[in-house]
């Protein structure tokens, strides 16, 4: 620590006029009316906080104290999934310090969640309300009101206190289209003002305690003044704030009647030297000036116009802010710039914390070399007493504590009676991609893109050991079943084998992948090592005695794929205990190797199968043995789940899979716990941004899954505890990790509350079960009885539950859904085999229960949208002269005969014939015929020679157009027309 008083340079800058200042006169803050005696002087709620009409919420915060948060007792868990541990945060945020002493508890981000961390009881309690990754965030001088903002669709502001956990205030559709990228808290804690992400910049100024979704006032900001990404008010007058942008200073002035703003002409000419780009900017605890700290280490001096030391007769003058200095601080940049009190505080990218007066004369440094640039400074609320040694003494002395956060993801604390800086965390400070569970042990292992490996033990949430990788990135992990071994594959195409404990390596590292290693995974004998990369190929190691000890060799690899791959999955044989591969593709490829047949640099391949005819699959897992056949599970890009048989690659069902936003990216079977019932078996997923589960066995039911956004910006990977009781998902470019404990009893009686048998699906139809489309059903199921009994015969009727299996597509077709040649082959399969594994039968006959069944899980999940027909015409067609995607006549019906499922000329023929056909009915004429030449004459007649994806839908197939795709249509081509005559 230094004590040396030294001044800093200063370099006076010629003022200038500021044309952008608007008029208007500074006002004072009012005097706060509604105050009511019945509630605290410090709680801007005022009297609604003691009267509102939520009870159970009010007397929660009415009665909450600092420190009894993690005295309550949590309730038990109302849902399937609920979040335990958060590990990581966003560092680019500020870290506040709620409480110091004996408690010492911070507040800060980790994704879309706020964590207040008892650090020395290690606790944690979760603020959860957001649905996209918070963006900002800020705290009342007194630590009790903490307001948070997102950025994303549906963007949410919400003020919470802190003392105990509850929102006390959520404003919805504040800045709905871009989010929030800045927001501060007044002094008395009862406004807010927010900027928004958009392109064109919204200020809003709020009183967040009043009952309304609309701000008190706000404006636009000009595109020329940059994105203004700091905001802080006038600790001394909550009418009046500044922000700025990397090259602008603007501030600003509000009242009741509207917010005007003043920004000062800024020029090459402005300041006399280098200032860099702009920080962070404070008010002055005089009143008459702004700070702002630069990245050139300098600090522009602000001067404001303060008409309130006018005479009242005076008119009033143009309010706003001039440059009048630049004060020469350091020469490395100033990230950080508070005030404390009576001081000057500054933090920099040498991790420096520094303290000057008013005078900006320096007081004293806190320094240490193993903290980086740093990103926030907070204090502590608690005043300490000066040490006796400096009892008297004009050595100046801070009274509180501080913590401190670094942009490389790690949390000091420091006392300012020493010059001990205690580092309370230290996180990942790039992508989190990787993480595994021992297979034995309550641990986990978690890696990063900046080399940081961590193990913790999760029960106790005790960090045990780490390592840094300084040569590259580690992208996934795996344990070995016997829990000796921890594979990590890198970025740099590298594998490291370490021991499981020390996590020091047991071999040379491998380098046989040419780009990131993107899966890895052990044989259920541990003889086995396999990993996919980037590069679409499959690498196989095996474990070898060599010398009297066991150690790792490369057997071979191979490119396997043409398409990403997605999952490479060990199992079984099921007439030997020797281990089985398999590795699934986006190219639609499920490829198998002969492991035992396989040499050196030689992979051989048993068997390749493409398992889907145009959706993409996205993961693979082997099924529970709920039966007597054996199965593999996959899902798909179009939200379906399908059975293969393990021998055959036969689809044996395909079943509608949860439908929460994004297709499942990767699944694994649930773990069984002592707790559960030993015949349930459950599955579980991660999506997009979402973590879930699944009952299984699997068969469309909706009620049997439940999902909850873990990563907004994207979930990674995750892991299971060997005992089945958490869940750990790991949060990508977010940086963190999440603990989620698992509660079976609340799905299984969600499951249950959503009825049984048929009932789940009836609701999944048009209208539920009483609806006009069930009725329709109904009708085509008891006609098709009719036709294949006769429809004119005189014999008595023989009134029957069931229908033929090559009715199937008939129905299927009438009521709306037209599935592929492929899709009806696998339909009839799945009714006709679904007992013979245990009968030995085929089933001839479906009910309409089942039938119901297969319609729900077959149909496409969304319907049929038009932009799915438009791409296809953008990929087979050409732009005409009107700038319309169309496909010319002649290689429309050349492409029907061609391409995918062709149709023969007679099917092409007959199909025409039918649809083209009726409407020349309704025109009037007649035309029975469905030869080809009768077909050809329909053709040209009926089919312009150039067909766009609406003429294809409406003209030709005779569907309907929604009214909002007609409209999108319709706007598109006004779009084209105003282009053209604008041309």
């Amino acid at each position: 620590m230094s004590q040396d008083r030294q001044t800093a340079q200063e370099m006076h800058v010629q003022p200038e006029e500021d044309p952008l200042a608007a008029s208007g006169e500074k006002k004072g803050a009012p005097e706060d009316t509604e105050e009511s005696p019945l509630c605290p002087q410090s709680s801007p709620l005022g009297y609604r906080e003691k009267h509102t009409q939520h009870k159970g919420s009010a007397s929660l915060v009415w009665g909450a104290m600092p420190g009894m948060l993690f005295g309550k007792k949590r309730d038990r868990s109302l849902h399937p999934l609920d979040l335990s541990w958060v590990f990581g945060y966003n560092s680019s945020l500020a870290v506040h310090s709620l409480m110091d002493g004996e408690d010492r508890v911070l507040l800060y981000v980790s994704s879309h969640t706020v964590v207040i961390h008892d650090i020395l009881r290690n606790k944690q309690f979760h603020l959860q309300g957001h649905t996209n990754v918070i963006s900002c965030l800020c705290v009342s001088e007194d630590k009790r009101w903490v307001a948070t903002a997102d950025r994303g669709p549906d963007a949410l502001i919400i003020v919470w206190d802190s003392y105990s956990g509850v929102p006390v205030r959520t404003i919805f559709e504040s800045h709905s289209e871009d989010g929030v990228c800045a927001i501060a808290i007044s002094q008395d804690a009862k406004y807010l003002v927010t900027i928004s992400a958009a392109a064109v910049q919204k200020v809003c100024v709020w009183k967040w305690t009043l009952p309304t979704e609309k701000a008190i006032c706000s404006m636009e900001l000009k595109p020329e003044f940059g994105n203004q990404d700091y905001v802080i008010f006038n600790p001394q007058n909550p009418h009046e704030f500044v922000s700025n942008s990397k090259t602008q200073m603007i501030f600003y002035l509000w009242d009741d009647s509207g917010l005007q703003y003043g920004a000062p002409f800024l020029s090459n000419q402005t300041f006399k030297c280098l200032v860099g780009q702009f920080s962070q900017s404070v008010f002055h605890f005089n009143n008459t000036q702004v700070l702002t700290g630069t990245s050139a280490g300098k600090l522009v001096v602000w001067d404001m116009d303060n008409p309130r030391t006018l005479p009242e007769e005076l008119p009033a003058k143009p309010h706003g802010i001039t440059a009048t200095k630049v004060v020469s601080m350091q020469k490395e940049s100033l990230t950080v710039l508070k005030v404390l009190e009576s001081c000057i505080v500054t933090g920099d990218v040498k991790g420096q914390v520094k303290f000057y007066d008013g005078q900006l004369w320096l007081l004293t440094i806190y320094s240490h070399e193993k903290v980086g640039p740093i990103q926030s400074i907070s204090f502590s609320t608690i005043l300490r007493d000066p040490p006796s040694a400096l009892a008297g003494s004009s050595q100046p002395f801070l009274t509180r504590n501080f913590i401190l956060s670094t942009s490389d993801a790690t949390m000091f604390h420091v006392a300012t009676d020493s010059t001990n800086f205690e580092t309370i965390m230290k996180e990942a400070k790039k992508a989190v991609n990787a993480i595994a569970c021992h297979p034995q042990e309550p641990l986990v292992a978690v890696g990063s893109h900046c080399g940081l490996l961590k193990v913790w033990e999760y029960k106790q949430t005790q960090y045990l050991v780490s390592r840094i990788f300084t040569e590259a990135g580690i992208q996934c992990l795996s344990y070995d079943p016997e829990g000796h071994f921890l594979a990590a594959g890198f970025t740099d195409g590298s594998i490291h084998i370490l021991d499981a404990i020390s996590l020091q390596s047991i071999c040379e590292e491998f380098q046989f992948s040419q780009g990131p290693v993107t899966h890895i995974s052990f044989s259920h004998d541990s003889k086995y090592l396999a990993t996919a990369d980037e590069n679409y190929s499959v690498t196989v190691y095996k474990r070898v005695l060599q010398n009297g000890s066991r150690c790792w060799e490369h057997l071979a690899g191979l490119c396997s794929h043409y398409k990403p791959i997605r999952s490479i999955l060990f199992g079984v044989h099921s007439d030997s205990n020797e281990p089985r591969l398999l590795s699934l593709g986006e190219d639609q490829q499920l490829v198998e190797y002969d492991l035992n047949s396989s040499i050196k640099d030689h992979l051989v391949v048993t068997h390749r199968d493409r398992l889907e005819q145009a959706a993409v699959p996205l993961c693979l897992t082997w099924y529970p043995q709920l039966s007597t056949e054996s199965f593999f599970l996959t899902a798909n890009n179009c939200y379906k789940m399908k059975l293969y048989n393990t021998t055959t690659k036969m689809c044996r069902k395909t079943l509608l899979g949860p439908t929460y936003g994004s297709p499942l990216e990767k699944i694994q079977i649930l773990p069984r716990t002592s707790s559960a019932d030993p015949q349930q078996h459950y599955l579980v997923y991660i999506t997009k941004d979402k973590v879930g589960l699944q009952m299984l066995p699997v068969d469309g039911n909706p009620h049997k899954s439940s999902a909850y956004i873990c990563h907004p910006d994207g979930a990674s990977d995750f892991a299971i505890s060997h005992d089945g009781r958490y869940i750990f998902t790991a949060g990508g470019k977010e940086r963190t990790f999440m603990k989620w404990k698992v509660n079976l009893h609340a799905l299984d009686a969600a499951s249950f509350l959503g009825g049984e048998d048929l009932i789940p699906f009836y609701n999944l139809l048009d209208g539920g079960r009483e609806g006009k489309f069930f009725r329709e059903l109904e009708d085509y199921f008891y006609y098709v009885q009719l036709c294949n009994q006769g429809i004119e015969t005189l014999e008595k009727r023989q009134v029957s539950t069931h229908i033929p299996l090559e009715e199937i597509p008939s129905v299927m077709r009438a009521i709306g859904f037209y599935p592929s040649e492929e899709e009806i082959e696998e339909m009839i399969n799945e009714v006709k085999f679904s007992k013979y594994a245990d009968t030995g039968e085929e089933v001839t006959k479906i009910n309409l229960g089942d039938f119901i069944k297969l319609y729900i899980n077959h149909r496409p999940a969304f319907g049929l949208p038009m932009k799915t027909i438009q791409r296809a015409f953008q990929v087979l067609g050409y732009d005409n002269k009107k700038g319309d995607k169309v496909i010319d006549r002649g290689d429309f019906l050349f492409l029907l005969q061609s391409r995918g499922e062709q149709m023969t000329e007679d099917e092409l023929a007959e199909c025409l014939t039918i649809l083209l056909g009726r409407r020349s009915r309704e025109g009037g004429s007649e035309l029975d015929t469905c030869d080809a030449t009768g077909a050809e004459a329909l053709t040209e007649e009926e089919i312009p020679a150039e067909i766009t994806a609406e003429i294809f839908v409406a003209d030709i197939l005779g569907l309907h157009i929604a009214k909002s795709e007609r409209k999108e249509q319709k706007e598109k081509e006004e779009s084209l027309i105003y282009k053209g005559s604008e041309s």
